[in-house]
């Protein structure tokens, strides 16, 4: 699954290119609760399609009605109505929240642009496409858009004058080791929006390997990091326990701007790969202190596909910026069921004990 953002604004772009009456809602402002962050975008076309999501789909649902719809009395179609950008907010009363299955108190409010112009989609899809952040303005007056790159992604802002929203390339995930969890953590990150690129010089491994949508390469991991080229939007987790493969790979990461950098492993094989790096490869607890090990977060995951979930749940909280409980890292977790279990030995995992 490609990101969603481009996705809806190639639909928008593609429907506009033919002539198409169609709108562009984004969530700018959200007080209490909210389904949907702000900035979350979705299209809707004149005969009721609709790609993207600013809801759970109620409040869709009733966009469609308003400018799809026969009218009650009049007989007459509703349309997409043209001219500047228009605001509409839901859920500003108890019974509204009901109704639109906002949570209790939760409201929110968008910003709709009525038929964007299509070159200036295509501009915005084209630089996309090509991995380029861009950053969008909108002229509330008139609806003119301006649109720039961008050198950090930053938070919607909106005021009496414009809006402007960031738009990046999809995230991107880049998985060292062709195995089991592999196939499990790849299909949950492309379901999740995240194109993902899997490497491992083990013929043996890659045979076996099928994720449809994943690229499979063959090459050595630390090559593979440098072609690569993790930005801001990338994870880079190792997976295959050998450390001729990640740890050189797992270096390379922690040079670049990459958001997440991790490895799988139990304890005893995290504090080994760290002492090897120290003291073979010349870094510091500082120079390490970005490599996460062991990864995940404590679900007392034991199968493959559980400890996918334990893995992809820390990246997403990673990506989202939310600040983790150290009672769900593994680590700590771990060590204080043994402490609970009288059982010093049980400090050091045991092999196989790879994640939450």
């Amino acid at each position: 699954m490609e990101n969603l953002d481009v996705l809806v604004l190639r639909t928008l772009r593609d429907w506009r290119r033919v002539g198409r009456r169609a709108l562009l809602a984004t969530v700018v402002r959200t007080w209490g609760s909210s389904p949907r962050p702000v900035g979350s975008i979705m299209a809707l076309a004149d005969d009721g399609a609709v790609v993207g999501s600013v809801s759970g789909g109620c409040i869709e649902d009733d966009l469609i009605y308003r400018f799809t719809q026969a009218d009650a009395l009049g007989g007459k179609a509703r349309t997409i109505p043209s001219g500047p950008p228009g605001f509409v907010k839901y859920g500003v009363t108890a019974d509204e929240a009901h109704r639109f299955g906002l949570p209790c108190g939760g409201t929110l409010e968008l910003l709709l642009e009525y038929d964007p112009d299509p070159g200036s989609l295509d501009e915005l899809v084209t630089a996309l496409e090509a991995g380029r952040l861009m950053r969008r303005t909108v002229r509330l007056a008139d609806g003119v858009v301006t649109q720039e790159p961008a050198d950090t992604p930053s938070e919607l802002g909106v005021d009496e004058e414009r809006m402007a929203n960031t738009f990046g390339p999809e995230y991107r995930m880049l998985l060292i080791g062709a195995g089991q969890l592999t196939e499990y953590l790849a299909t949950m990150a492309l379901f999740s929006g995240f194109s993902v690129t899997v490497c491992d010089p083990r013929e043996e491994y890659r045979s076996g390997f099928d994720v449809p949508g994943a690229t499979l390469l063959k090459d050595m991991p630390d090559d593979v990091v440098q072609a690569f080229r993790p930005d801001r939007r990338s994870c880079v987790v190792a997976l295959t326990h050998d450390p001729k493969l990640d740890d050189l790979a797992l270096l390379e990461a922690l040079e670049t701007d990459a958001f997440y950098v991790g490895a799988i492993g139990s304890r005893r094989n995290n504090d080994a790969r760290r002492e090897r790096m120290i003291e073979h490869f010349g870094q510091t607890e500082a120079s390490l202190a970005r490599l996460r090990g062991p990864i995940g977060i404590y679900i007392g995951s034991k199968t493959p596909p559980e400890i996918a979930v334990s893995v992809m749940a820390e990246i997403l909280a990673v990506k989202n910026g939310v600040p983790l409980p150290r009672d769900m890292d593994v680590a700590q977790a771990k060590n204080q069921l043994a402490i609970q279990a009288n059982d010093p030995g049980e400090l050091v995992c045991a092999p196989g004990r790879m994640a939450g």
